[in-house]
């Protein structure tokens, strides 16, 4: 395992430019999250996510930044065409030091007003599994609905009650978004996964 001190002293060392690495580091203070924030913040490439001292930086595969793009491509169109008043937040920094959590969402959007810190809904392209719980750090944080695109599929979640969802951290699974309502989530998923952007496209607009 990479130590913190390794990691800050060089960043460009420690993950390059080759295929998705992953790297998780524990006991790592709030200051120094946001000192690895601060480190890396000229790149974009890497996600960051803390969760009570458990930090872990991803550097996405070429097939995760690809799925992630169609995704935001095919939302943002359906976005337009239903005249659905959004602002995208991108993989912007989510961070609450009382809480104990941070995250960088693969997508994640506003909707109806862009002061909003928090996004309305937040969406995590897994490729691999890491080892934080993405869930909670959702949870702690406040989003409101939350995708995971795994297998060519969506599973989606919604916060509802702590107590009443506590193996979810308070989010209930459900079939179809409840922010963005009318939007055919089968449909969309099988969009994503035609290889060809221009096709995927034409058919989903053909579709919604």
């Amino acid at each position: 395992m990479v130590s913190f001190k390794e990691l800050i002293e060089d960043s460009k060392e420690t993950f390059g430019d080759s295929s998705s690495i992953r790297l998780t580091i524990s006991d790592v203070s709030w200051d120094s999250y946001e000192l690895i924030l601060a480190k890396l913040e000229d790149n974009s490439h890497y996600r960051v996510t803390y969760l009570d001292e458990v930090l872990e930086i991803v550097s996405p595969s070429k097939k995760h930044e690809n799925v992630k793009s169609r995704i935001g491509f095919l939302l943002e169109f359906y976005f337009c065409k239903k005249k659905i008043n959004h602002f995208s937040m991108g993989s912007t920094t989510v961070r609450n030091r009382l809480k104990q959590a941070g995250v960088e969402p693969d997508e994640c959007y506003c909707f109806d007003d862009d002061e909003k810190e928090i996004p309305d809904l937040a969406i995590e392209v897994t490729i691999t599994s890491g080892s934080i719980k993405k869930l909670e750090t959702y949870s702690r944080l406040g989003v409101t609905e939350v995708w995971f695109w795994k297998k060519n599929k969506f599973s989606l979640y919604y916060l509802r009650d702590l107590k009443q969802f506590a193996l979810n951290f308070g989010y209930e699974e459900i079939q179809s978004s409840e922010l963005i309502p009318e939007l055919n989530i089968a449909f969309l998923s099988e969009c994503v996964t035609i290889p060809n952007q221009v096709d995927a496209w034409e058919q989903f607009e053909q579709g919604i």
